[in-house]
């Protein structure tokens, strides 16, 4: 398994905002994608500012290709998102793991 691990910020007027259009729109679209596996959304309160994190799960470098392209580190931020948000992350980190309960 692939971890792709990304950091975004909001104001937090916008983090309800932001979190409703993640949970309903942009993470169950990506369920299209073969290879996906699913996600999970942290956040925490940042002195003036939200953070979220988002942890995509997919089933190899190839999957994450298919949905990212080819510079698979590359950020894929919706427009609609973005104005959400007050900065994130513009490249991605990917971990190699493995369930261990």
């Amino acid at each position: 398994m692939i971890v792709r691990i990304w950091h975004g910020w909001t104001r937090p007027e916008d983090a309800e905002a932001y979190r409703r259009l993640l949970q309903t729109k942009i993470l169950p679209g990506i369920h299209r994608v073969r290879g996906y596996r699913g996600s999970y959304l942290l956040s925490r309160s940042r002195e003036k500012e939200i953070e979220f994190v988002t942890l995509t799960l997919w089933e190899s470098m190839d999957a994450v290709a298919e949905f990212a392209g080819t510079d698979s580190a590359h950020a894929v931020v919706p427009e609609e998102a973005r104005r959400l948000l007050t900065r994130f992350d513009d490249r991605l980190e990917h971990y190699a793991g493995e369930w261990v309960p």
